[in-house]
Parts: C-alpha cells; structure tokens; sequence
C-alpha cells in the first residue's frame, strides 16, 4: 500500500480509502470486523463515514473498531441528511452541522474528526453560513480539516474564496462521484481540485458493481434493488459500456473490480478512491486495485470505452483534430 498527501494538509493518507456505508446494513458487526481488520492488514489507515449511513450504526460500529488505536487512522464522517422529524435536523446550518458533529463524535468514540465532509449542497443555507459552521469546528479543534461532497465545482471554489477572505480554514477535501460511467468530474471538479491544492476522494468507483461484470450474465445486485441506483445508471448505454468493459478486461486478464478502482485512482487529481464491500470476499476484489499496473495507456484504452464527456464550454470541436 502506497501513501499519498492529503490535499495540503501535511497528512499521508494510504492510496485507498475504506468506505463504511454498509456498516450495520448489508455488513453485520462480524463481517464489518473482519473487512475492518483486512484493510488493517493490507496498509489502509483511511476510514469514510456518515451519520445517515444505516441511521447512525455505521459510525457506532466504526467507534468501537477503532478503539485502541485511534490515533493511527485517519477518519471522516459526513453530515447533511436527517436522522429524525425535526425540521431543523438536517442542512448545512450552523445550528445542524455543530449538532449533527457533536452525535457523530459520541457515536465515533473520539474527540475529533479529521475530515467532516457537508454531505450535500444546501439550497436553502448561503454557503458563507455554512463555512463559517465548519470554521468554528475547526476552531474548537473538533474537526481538523474542512471538506465538501457532491458540490458542484462552482459552489466548492465560491467557498474556496470566502475562507481565504476571511482568513478561515480552508477546504481541504472533496468527494465527487467518479467513475468509467459517470465521468462529468473530469470536466471542472477534478482540475478545480488540482488548481487548489485540494484532495480528492471519490466514492462509487465500481459503480455500485455495474463494473463488476456481474450483471451481464443476469444476477442480481443494487441497480436492480435499489430506485436510486436504478436511477444513477438506468441508462441502456451504461449497460453497453459495462459489456465492453468486461470483455475487455477479460481479454487483458484483469479482474474487472480491482482494474476499475484503479482507473479511478490513476486519475493525477485523485488521492484515494473509496472502495466498499458487503463482505470479505467482495472487499478482496478492491484490495487488489493496488496490484494492477494501470499505465497511462491502458487507462486512456479503458476510458476509450466510455463517453467522454464534453468540455466546460460544450465547444466539441476543440477536442478533435481541426479540418477546416
């Protein structure tokens, strides 16, 4: 396992990031254990969280398998989303986020967590509002370093500037959907990231199994369970570049799991691809991104598979060879 700087933090995080979502849901506390102490094993020091990850298990169970060595790992979790009725348990309101932060740190067992991710973009909170909530976590040193997910990057770099104005602790993370299917970060999030200095995450690498080559031989998994998977990559075009993906890396002898996560990862702008797992037996797959020897050729033959998506101005004709 190799280790990478995290953002401009002066932290090393390992080139894989373990991500708990299925903590207390799809994984039980015994196989949430065991796919803990493999990560362990193989090097990873890198843990994703989220208090509405299984309602808040996920981060409890998380507590109590770091207990003893807390100060090894480098931990995150996110807030954003309701755990309740109140209507005012949810957002990116200073009210909220120092809320929803105090639960997390109880449930986690620590005293601060070192990345504390808005789990979403709120609408209704002006982002000067929402900085400032994590710039007084950061002062209370509660949270160590500020981080959004699933922000446009737009709306990441205003924020960018507000802290820099105000002299306030800047962003030091993001956490994009990335992967051979869902490619629109390479348009503006990934070279807003690299532009500053900030660290890059990304969830959803296999694309929720999508990649995995399973479904073309009809079993079933989340896109055919889940609405809001079914949703995120319901498309027929999806599915054909899913079959030629697993043709190919049948025919270049690479498990399709491990040589997707990989793809992610060889991306210059990205830290650590988040990978997940039900089990043992399927994190095995993820672990094993780190032996796959992902050249510059073969990912650009691996992302010829896929669409590549069109430039921030939408001016197609300056990404081909001019003929006129």
């Amino acid at each position: 396992m190799k280790f990478k700087p995290l953002g401009r933090t002066g932290v090393s995080v390992s080139e894989l990031c373990f991500g708990t979502m299925s903590f207390g849901g799809d994984a039980d506390e015994a196989d949430a254990a065991a796919m803990y102490a493999a990560c362990r094993e193989a090097g990873i020091n890198f843990f994703d969280c989220a208090d509405v990850y299984s309602k808040g298990k996920a981060e409890e169970i998380l507590g109590r398998l770091i207990r003893g060595h807390r100060e090894d790992l480098v931990i995150t979790t996110k807030c954003f989303g309701a755990l309740n009725e109140d209507v005012n348990a949810r957002g990116n309101s200073r009210r909220h986020v120092s809320r929803a932060l105090e639960a997390s740190l109880q449930r986690l067992q620590t005293d601060r967590v070192d990345v504390l991710f808005l789990h979403q973009f709120d609408q209704r909170t002006p982002i000067e509002e929402s900085m400032r909530a994590l710039e007084d976590l950061v002062r209370a040193g509660k949270v160590l370093y500020p981080a959004v997910s699933n922000w446009s990057a737009w709306q990441t770099q205003r924020a960018v500037g507000i802290q820099e104005a105000s002299n306030w602790a800047r962003l030091q993370v993001i956490q994009p959907m990335y992967n051979l299917v869902k490619r629109q970060a390479e348009v503006e999030i990934l070279p807003m990231a690299a532009a500053n200095g900030i660290g890059v995450i990304p969830y959803s690498p296999g694309a929720a199994g999508l990649l995995s080559g399973k479904y073309g031989g009809g079993e079933s998994g989340r896109l055919k369970t889940s609405k809001m998977y079914e949703s995120r990559y319901g498309e027929p075009w999806v599915f054909e570049v899913a079959d030629r993906y697993a043709t190919f890396c049948k025919q270049k002898g690479l498990h399709p799991v491990s040589a997707a996560v990989a793809w992610v990862g060889a991306h210059p702008a990205v830290t650590a691809p988040i990978i997940g797992a039900r089990n043992l037996e399927q994190l095995r797959d993820s672990l094993n991104a780190v032996k796959v020897n992902m050249t510059p050729a073969l990912r650009a033959e691996i992302a010829a598979l896929s669409r590549t998506p069109p430039p921030p101005t939408d001016r197609l004709e300056e990404t081909k060879p001019k003929t006129w």
